[in-house]
């Protein structure tokens, strides 16, 4: 039972940021919710790389032990750069959105075309 609180806690992450990001109206929020949503999957595929008891791939004279898999970390590094680099663009749109309508909030950005 233990072993499944890491995916109840990916799920719980991953909706709420699903919430913040589809019913949030100011552009920040939503920007969270996607870092949230992001978040979540990285501690799922670090998640699925874990064994109990399993040793780094590093050793090249290992006994014969499990090992722990490193294309799922090699993935979530990067993830994580890629999703740095998103959230400063995306936060680079929100403060030129702020600088041209003044105001974060999609509904009256919307409104407000030109």
């Amino acid at each position: 039972m233990l072993f499944n609180i890491v995916y109840i806690t990916v799920a719980m992450i991953i909706i709420t940021g699903l919430y913040a990001a589809l019913f949030k109206r100011n552009l920040i929020k939503v920007v969270i919710g996607l870092d949230l949503i992001e978040s979540g999957v990285n501690l799922f595929l670090v998640s699925m790389g874990y064994k109990n008891g399993g040793i780094a791939p590093i050793f090249t004279n290992a006994p014969n032990t499990k090992m722990v898999l490193p294309t799922p970390q090699a993935l979530t590094l990067t993830s994580i750069v890629i999703g740095v680099a998103t959230t400063a663009m995306l936060l680079a749109f929100c403060v030129i959105i702020y600088r041209h309508y003044g105001t974060l909030d999609v509904r009256k950005v919307r409104r407000l075309k030109g």
